[in-house]
Parts: C-alpha cells; sequence; structure tokens
C-alpha cells in the first residue's frame, strides 16, 4: 500500500516495481472498495462530447516516454498477425503506440472521436463511445486477447463498472494493460487523480483491477525512461482469471 497519508495508507509497492512486482504481495486491501463517488467528480462537468468534439492530432507523452510503452508492447503483446487475435484499444486516438507494423486479424479502436479513430491505421474498426455515459462495452463475451489503454485511465468516472466489462469480454487468461504518465487534461481528470501522486495512482489503477473482479492479481511496472528528464510511465497490467 502506499506511504501514510496516500490513499490507502501502509507501505509503498511502487517502490519495488522495476521491472515488475505483484500488486497484492505489499497491499492489504479493504473489505469494500474504498473509494466515494466524490473521488469520481471533475472540475469540468460539461458533457465530455464537447470536449472531444474538436480532433486533436498531437502526442500526450513526450518521444521517450512513448518508445518505453511501444518497447514493452513489442515484449508483452501476441506476435504480429497472429491467427485469431483480436485486441481492443479503449479511449484510442489516432496512434495506438503499437510497435511500428504490428498487425492482428482484429484491432478494435473505442474512442471520443471519429476524425481521430479514422487516422489511426493500426485499428480494424472503430466505435465512437463515452464510457462515461455508458460503460457497457458492445462486444461478446470472451471474445478479446488484450486490451489496451494510454493515459486515459484517469478520466474513467465509473472505472469499476468499465474494468469489470473487460473481464467479460477479455478471454480466459486474456491481458488488461493500463499505461500513464503525470500528464492529462487536468479538468477532466476524476478529484482521486488530481489530488494524488503517482505512486497513489498506481495503487488506485491495481484497486480497479481488484475490486472489479475476475482479474488475476494485478501487476505494476515503471518504466519511465529517463528519470527527471523525461515523461514517467507506468504500467498496470493483469490476466483475466481462467476458468476451471
Amino acid at each position: 500500500m502506499t506511504t501514510s497519508g496516500g490513499v490507502l495508507g501502509g507501505k509503498s509497492f511502487l517502490a519495488s516495481a522495476r521491472p515488475s512486482s505483484n500488486v497484492e504481495q505489499n497491499v492489504e486491501w479493504p473489505e469494500q472498495f474504498p473509494f466515494k463517488e466524490e473521488d469520481f467528480q471533475r472540475d469540468d462537468v460539461s458533457p465530455d462530447s464537447l470536449f472531444y468534439k474538436a480532433p486533436r492530432f498531437v502526442t500526450h507523452i513526450d518521444d521517450p516516454a512513448i518508445a518505453a510503452l511501444t518497447k514493452f508492447y513489442s515484449r508483452v503483446l501476441p506476435p504480429s498477425n497472429s491467427p485469431g487475435v483480436s485486441i481492443l484499444d479503449i479511449c484510442s486516438s489516432w496512434i495506438s503506440h503499437y510497435p511500428a507494423g504490428y498487425k492482428q486479424e482484429r484491432i478494435v479502436g473505442m474512442g471520443m472521436n471519429e476524425e481521430e479513430l479514422k487516422q489511426n491505421s493500426v485499428l480494424t474498426e472503430y466505435i465512437v463511445q463515452d464510457l462515461n455515459v455508458n460503460p457497457k462495452l458492445p462486444f461478446e463475451d470472451n471474445s478479446f486477447d488484450v486490451i489496451t489503454n494510454v493515459v486515459s485511465v484517469d478520466y474513467l468516472t465509473k472505472p469499476l463498472d468499465v474494468f469489470k466489462e473487460m473481464s467479460q469480454i477479455l478471454k480466459p487468461g486474456g491481458q488488461a494493460i493500463m499505461s500513464f504518465s503525470d500528464r492529462c487534461f487536468w479538468t477532466k481528470a476524476i478529484s482521486i487523480w488530481t489530488s494524488t501522486g503517482d505512486t497513489d495512482h498506481v495503487l488506485i489503477v491495481g484497486s480497479y483491477f481488484h475490486y472489479a473482479g475476475g482479474f488475476e492479481p494485478p501487476q505494476a511496472v515503471d518504466i519511465s525512461p529517463n528519470p527527471g528528464q523525461s515523461d514517467p510511465m507506468y504500467i498496470v497490467y493483469s490476466r483475466k482469471a481462467s476458468t476451471t
């Protein structure tokens, strides 16, 4: 758990998250989800459809952080052109940061701006949907091998609903990978995020996996390329628990 005064109090697991650590080894989760409704409020309460109406063809993390994320993907994603593999990129935009030339039979992007999604060359299909209005993921159960999310988990106002949906649509053993940095649209990020630091953010995302159910103990990894010189980069990921 995080250091005293953090979101849950206790001992940090992020300090040992190079290259990877089991979140649950050092966390004693409360019996109930520890966050309240007000923790998921935001300064800007206007509809997200208005905020994301105009396309933003920009990157939201710097080049070294992007390179670190792409390198991580190259290690953990199924090899390119693997038969039958399906991937979902939620909160997607015009780029997903997968390895160059990466392809699969099905890569679905779900995001807020259609113009951005149309420009994402890795996608085979896309859906425009606001997960803060409708967290239902419109896919069959057990249909995806991997779900990715890049620097957007901090905008989810109904994260447990979304993570429960992810558990439903992942194949047994399928992996969900949440990546984030210290950058965000400050007025659109949830209050529990903007009022805490990087270590707490890792724990917050880990708690989503834990309390959603259906996942193996989440893992945390710090892939920050040049600490203090470029954007930090953190990964919290887990696999859907295999059925017996």
